[in-house]
């Protein structure tokens, strides 16, 4: 730190430059009058001025006003020693702007200790100077900073409760997300999604809700078909204490409630009791409810997001269902196809459910064999995405391989054995005529003959064998063993 000295006595200067450039390594500029000093000062301000109060031309009090006054001073810290300790001189020099000050004959361990607390707000000073000149910057940093790590949040928050991985390999399920985009951006539109079960209609339902992972609101999710309709009521609006016998003494709040400022998923729909859908729509037309057994009017900013699996149209035409809810469900429409009209999409779904679920069950499949893609391609799927789902987890959870091939989907359909025939299934079948047209039958041959057909069929392979058998390899090499 430079530090400027000044002081008369010669030799008290010169011993206090050596023990601070010495032993404190500073650097020190000396000077024997308050005048030199202050032109000192006014050509290169310095962080540390120490002034004797006693001094020729001007002494240090006068000294330490003339600084003060000059703008460059106003970080710097100035000093005042004194040889005569009174009180009073102390407490001018403290009033006129002093940092602190130091009797003679200076201690130098005080010195050293002085020096070092105004080295340390000297630094505090620097520090508060650069933030001062670079504030917006520094804000602009820092908040980009928090901004990438709610980023991250939100994303991590999207991946745990949002709509999770979706594949989209078809134009019309394109045109669906991107309805669902647009539909996020208005809370105010309700929505109703119509399809089959297992066409993911719930995964659109939580795309509407989170968008790209930026909303961390409510998304709660109620069941219309698995409450019994005398509970319903108090799920959907809640309940005060005493409502009726059971209820909880202190109430209970509803789902609407507990979507506030978020979004009320209300999955299948049109099981939604008559009786309670005038007041889902009155809440529609004033976005606020009152509790079962209660007087308070409450407000609440919902979105409501509806899905189901029947036909809305048919269910009004027949008087199950409420034209004028349904005309306000169907603002924001959105169906979501059959697997079966979008089969473009099954084979890339089904590369996808086999890399997670191989991934999570630690297996070694890679790739589907192209007979098992057409398998696939002509099933009628009538649980849609979630049976394929289902079914490439099977196949994952029952089976070690490197792809999939037509007899690990033996399961699919009962009775359409074209794909899980064996290659020569004559073969087998004229081994079974010979043995059991004999006079006697031998068991293990029949067994010996079968498994001696199988393993030709399958070329050897021993575990594709047991996969047909339905057993497992070992048990194979047991029965092998046996015969």
């Amino acid at each position: 730190m430079r530090i400027l000295l000044a002081d008369d006595d010669d030799l008290c200067r010169e011993s206090l430059s050596d023990y601070l450039v010495d032993q404190l390594s500073h650097q020190v500029t000396q000077c024997n009058n308050g005048r030199e000093a202050l032109e000192l000062f006014q050509r290169n301000p310095f962080p540390l001025v120490l002034a004797d109060i006693r001094m020729p031309s001007l002494d240090g009090i006068d000294l330490l006003h003339e600084l003060k006054a000059l703008p460059q001073s106003g970080s710097s810290d100035i000093v005042i020693v004194t040889g005569y300790g009174s009180l009073s001189t102390s407490i001018d020099a403290l009033r006129a702007g002093a940092y602190d000050y130091l009797l003679k004959p200076i201690n130098l361990l005080e010195l050293k200790a002085l020096v070092g607390r105004v080295a340390e707000h000297q630094s505090l000073i620097m520090e508060n100077q650069e933030l001062t000149r670079h504030f917006q910057e520094k804000v602009a940093e820092a908040t980009q900073e928090t901004e990438s790590k709610l980023r991250q949040i939100q994303k991590a928050y999207a991946e745990t409760v949002g709509p999770g991985r979706i594949g989209i390999f078809s134009q019309r399920m394109c045109e669906v997300i991107a309805l669902a985009e647009h539909l996020h951006e208005d809370r105010s539109v309700p929505v109703l999604i119509e399809g089959e079960t297992g066409t993911g209609k719930e995964v659109v339902a939580r795309l509407i809700h989170y968008g790209h992972g930026e909303e961390t609101s409510n998304f709660v999710s109620i069941n219309c078909s698995a409450i019994p309709p005398g509970l319903f009521e108090s799920e959907l609006f809640g309940y005060e204490g005493g409502a009726y016998t059971g209820a909880r003494k202190k109430g209970s709040q509803g789902k609407l409630e507990l979507a506030q400022g978020g979004t009320l998923f209300l999955d299948e729909i049109g099981d939604l009791p008559l009786e309670l859908q005038p007041k889902l729509l009155r809440f529609f037309q004033e976005r606020e409810i009152y509790r079962v057994g209660g007087l308070k009017k409450i407000k609440l900013d919902v979105r409501i997001i509806c899905s189901t699996n029947r036909n809305l149209a048919r269910m009004v035409d027949e008087g199950l269902f409420r034209r004028d809810l349904f005309f306000r469900l169907n603002l924001g429409w959105i169906y979501v196809p059959p697997l079966r009209q979008r089969r473009e999409a099954i084979k890339p779904l089904a590369q996808m459910f086999l890399k997670q679920f191989t991934e999570e069950k630690k297996r070694r499949f890679k790739s589907i064999q192209q007979q098992t893609v057409e398998i696939l391609e002509n099933h009628q799927w009538p649980g849609n995405v979630r049976e394929l789902q289902n079914a490439i987890e099977r196949v994952v959870l029952l089976y070690d391989d490197v792809e999939i091939r037509p007899e690990h989907l033996r399961f699919l359909t009962a009775g359409d054995m074209d794909y899980s025939t064996p290659r020569h299934p004559e073969g087998i079948r004229h081994s079974l005529v010979i043995i059991f047209t004999k006079d006697a039958m031998d068991l293990k041959a029949v067994e010996k003959s079968i498994i001696e057909k199988a393993l030709q069929m399958f070329e050897g392979n021993k575990t594709r064998t047991a996969a047909f058998f339905g057993i497992s390899r070992n048990a194979l090499l047991r029965k092998i063993k046996r015969s």
